[in-house]
């Protein structure tokens, strides 16, 4: 990797690092609280995760219209959402496939609209009565919203998200410490803030944003990977791209991100990472596989599909270039 391309990752603007290992030892065993996940949000998660984002949005809002109240479906429908905008915003930058900057667009209004109708649901709900379940929704809305204002450089609101995300995680743990799910937004939050350069800290000082802790968001990261019903797979795949981007650890970051794309052959932003990694590596051959794959993949997104072919080509392009 170049010094350019590390001195630019270290310097990193504060804005993406809020939205969303190696570590000594291993995770501790933590058995995940039943969520009571409705067996159509579970299907929908797989079909988001295959690529077909259509279909889950479909199931999504046929829970909506079943249970207008409940904060979940407006929550996985602004997830399904997130994954085409995160896909049709990679872009190849530091040698690296990512989500670097996304611009404003009229159609980021209705995934907005999801979160702050799911984080209203949830804390009206909490007003009423406090539950770990509700403060879990309320702070997995919160951070649905960092992620969008972070790659649209939205350095306040990504702030002000971000903190609200995290005091509501932390009082579902406080409620139900079993509550695995809530690790995922907790993990992203202490390894990103940890991972600030020295002029975010110094922002982050001034911001009044709370401090993080790199090897604790890596561990709770890991813990919601392995036990987390409903954000397992968001966990990994962060994970795994975090230990590629930051930390520079491609045999990490490989041995995360492989059974999720077992799992799922047929997402084609896994398969670029993947590619990504395989390339750091020096497998050219395996990381190009990887490249055919996302290429040969066929989300309903028709936007991500195009931006998957274009990705994949120059990347493939890139690794038979010679070295600089």
């Amino acid at each position: 990797m170049s010094v350019v391309r590390a001195k630019s990752l270290r310097t990193f603007p504060l804005c993406f690092a809020l939205c969303l290992a190696v570590t000594v030892g291993k995770a501790p065993q933590v058995h995940a609280a039943p969520l009571n996940l409705p067996p159509e949000a579970t299907e929908g998660l797989q079909l988001l995760y295959s690529g077909q984002s259509a279909a889950a949005r479909a199931l999504f809002e046929r829970l909506e219209q079943q249970e207008p109240n409940d904060p979940l479906p407006y929550l996985l429908e602004a997830d399904v959402h997130w994954w085409d905008i995160y896909c049709t915003s990679c872009e190849i930058k530091w040698g690296f496939i990512d989500a670097w900057r996304h611009p404003k667009s009229s159609e980021d209004d209705a995934y907005l609209a999801l979160c702050t109708k799911a984080i209203n649901l949830a804390e009206a709900s909490i007003a009423q009565h406090d539950t770990a379940e509700m403060e879990l929704y309320a702070g997995m809305g919160y951070l649905l919203r960092t992620k969008l204002l972070g790659v649209r450089d939205d350095r306040s609101g990504t702030a002000r998200a971000g903190v609200a995300a995290r005091q509501h995680l932390l009082r579902c743990l406080t409620l139900d410490p079993q509550m695995t799910d809530a690790y995922t937004g907790l993990g992203l939050y202490n390894y990103y803030v940890d991972t600030l350069s020295s002029i975010a800290r110094i922002l982050r000082f001034f911001m009044g944003i709370p401090g993080g802790d790199k090897r604790e968001g890596i561990r709770q990261l890991k813990i919601a990977m392995n036990d987390g019903p409903l954000t397992a797979v968001e966990a990994r795949f962060y994970l795994a791209k975090n230990l590629r981007t930051y930390d520079l650890n491609y045999a990490q970051a490989l041995d995360i991100l492989t059974p999720l794309v077992k799992q799922y052959p047929a997402n084609p932003t896994f398969a670029l990472l993947m590619g990504d990694v395989e390339g750091e590596l020096g497998h050219k051959d395996l990381a190009a596989q990887y490249y055919h794959a996302a290429a040969a993949a066929t989300p309903s997104d028709t936007a991500c599909a195009a931006r998957v072919a274009k990705l994949a080509h120059d990347a493939e392009a890139a690794l038979a270039a010679p070295p600089h």
